[in-house]
């Protein structure tokens, strides 16, 4: 492989021209407290870091950029770190999700309009993954991902918890009575242990994976505890790669092939992955020019099982996956299954990254021929309610409503839907189907994680704990229940998931991958005739171009103006 020479490197127009705009640059890297000797001849690595105060995911990121600076530092680079905004996913509203395309945005132009020519991306609370990687893909500069790693297992009267999870169960139980208001403040000192992301296996872990799988992070790094010595380790060795990377030009688009994508997503299938996954899976791959739609994803996951026994499709948590060898032994244990010759940031395979793991606790990670869940992690349904499609986790699900027929019981939207769901006189049974509306992409906005709606109050004590909810929304890749989600088109903008109406019989069957409203066309088209469009939810700022740009679920929710792969010129240097 041919290696770069200095006078290639992109940072030595800003910094190894003799002129008087390059004396500007240098001066001012002066000023700051460098010297010749820091950037010289040197790849200038940019550190994209998404800590903040605000996000207990990635609290330990502000001390771990220290650790990749040391590495890049070691592999005689010039580390720059450079903010950007954190996503933190329990506290931004109305959804992250509204915020995750701003955060690929300002990736790219903060990879573009510096003087950097390498990324090491510091991530891992739920959006940030893809966002900082959609950013990364979008700029083309060698790029190498550092995931936050999961928080430690929770705990309560020696019970683990994990995080998200056992929050619905236990709010479930409160909301039934059969849990103290002592007992709930207790969970709430306890489920949540230490800094690091959700460790069951939501969004932020199965992100984590899918990019590792992908071949944009170091071998083993996602299945990391946040806590644990191995991270810190681990930056440093991203830090010192990143240098490598730089001068062997290894781009992202030399690593995201076809077959890449479908390695992660059989991965994101045996891990018994987040929902969410689709979303930004099928947003980064058409930033990489790869044709990957909902459709693959239900391919793939009548192919390939669900192995990793985690909540909440299972009974462990990440740190016990983690013991149990982590991603690279699920990887081993499913090789057959995986194209091994994809190029990965290591510069070497996927085959030779994964060769010498060994499962070491049989019952965390399963075999193919003793699977959790004899299908994947997620199933595509189709039909006249979702003509572009929809998504349920069977694995998660009560199995006697992944084959069901009932009533509907409609929801004009979100506030709506918490009004009546407490009232003790709502005519309700554990056959009917909940079915929430202007939850999407526009709707919402930002598709916020509404999909598990509550169990209405009246059917708690009577030990219902699960039925089939239907929206246009997401939920938490915490969530479990017998949720339909991504319902595409979204009824903000006319899609029939807004002309449903209470009584209205809807029909599943999952195994026939089909969802059906049993209302007559011509029933349906008078509703449509009468339906008027809700008002836009923003009118200025971020929100109205959001609102104005937003693709749908099933293409991925990126913006119309920053899907594919054209490229963006470098900035003239003045």
């Amino acid at each position: 492989m041919s290696r770069k020479k200095p006078e290639d490197l992109r940072s030595h127009r800003w910094l190894g021209v003799a002129d008087m705009r390059s004396f500007g640059h240098r001066s001012r890297l002066r000023q700051i407290g460098y010297d010749a000797d820091d950037w010289q001849d040197k790849p200038v690595i940019g550190i994209i870091n998404t800590w903040s105060e605000i996000n207990p995911c990635h609290a330990h990121l502000r001390v771990r950029a220290e650790n990749v600076k040391r590495g890049v530092l070691q592999a005689g680079g010039f580390p720059i770190e450079l903010p950007a905004m954190s996503l933190s996913e329990t506290f931004v509203k109305p959804s992250t999700m509204m915020y995750r395309n701003m955060l690929a945005m300002e990736t790219e132009e903060l990879l573009r309009s510096h003087p950097l020519d390498g990324a090491v991306l510091m991530g891992g609370c739920d959006k940030t993954t893809p966002g900082l990687v959609m950013g990364a893909i979008s700029m083309g500069l060698p790029a190498i991902y550092i995931p936050a790693g999961p928080m430690l297992r929770g705990n309560w009267k020696g019970n683990f918890l994990g995080s998200g999870s056992d929050v619905w169960k236990y709010w479930t139980e409160k909301r039934a009575g059969n849990i103290t208001d002592e007992d709930w403040n207790e969970i709430e000192g306890g489920i949540a242990r230490s800094f690091g992301t959700c460790m069951v296996m939501g969004t932020a872990a199965t992100m984590m994976a899918i990019t590792e799988a992908l071949g944009l992070a170091l071998p083993g790094a996602s299945s990391i505890p946040a806590a644990d010595s191995n991270h810190p380790r681990m930056c440093g060795t991203a830090g010192r790669r990143i240098v490598d990377m730089v001068w062997e030009d290894l781009t992202p688009n030399k690593i995201l092939t076809t077959a890449a994508f479908d390695n992660a997503i059989k991965v994101h299938m045996a891990m018994g992955g987040s929902t969410n996954a689709i979303i930004h899976v099928v947003a980064m791959a058409r930033r990489a020019g790869i044709p990957v739609d909902m459709e693959r994803f239900d391919q793939l996951s009548r192919e390939i099982p669900v192995l990793a026994n985690v909540r909440p499709s299972g009974k462990y948590l990440m740190e016990d996956f983690f013991y149990a060898g982590g991603l690279r032994a699920l990887m081993m244990g499913m090789k057959e299954k995986l194209d091994l010759s994809c190029m990965t940031v290591t510069g070497e395979t996927i085959g030779q990254n994964i060769e010498g793991a060994e499962i070491n606790i049989p019952d965390v990670i399963h075999t193919l021929a003793d699977p959790i869940y004899a299908e994947g992690a997620t199933a595509v349904l189709k039909g006249n309610l979702a003509p572009n499609g929809c998504v349920i986790k069977p694995a998660a699900a009560d199995k006697r409503f992944l084959k069901h027929r009932g009533k509907a019981i409609a929801f004009e939207d979100y506030n709506h839907m918490m009004r009546e769901i407490e009232r003790d006189d709502l005519d309700v049974t554990p056959d009917h189907i909940l079915v929430l509306k202007n939850a999407g992409p526009k709707g919402g906005p930002g598709m916020p994680e509404w999909g598990m709606l509550p169990i209405p109050k009246r059917l708690l004590g009577q030990g219902v704990r699960d039925m089939i909810r239907i929206s246009d929304g997401r939920m938490s890749g915490t969530s479990y229940g017998a949720c339909i989600l991504h319902v595409a088109p979204e009824s903000f903008i006319g899609g029939p998931l807004a002309f449903v109406q209470t009584g209205d019989e809807i029909e599943i069957d999952v195994d026939k991958r089909s969802i059906h409203l049993h209302v007559s066309d011509a029933e349906l088209a008078r509703r449509k005739a009468a339906w008027k469009q809700p008002p836009p939810r923003y009118t200025r700022g971020y929100g109205a171009m959001f609102s104005e740009h937003i693709g749908q679920a099933d293409q991925g929710c990126d913006f119309d103006f920053l899907e594919g792969t054209a490229a963006t010129a470098d900035p003239e240097i003045h």
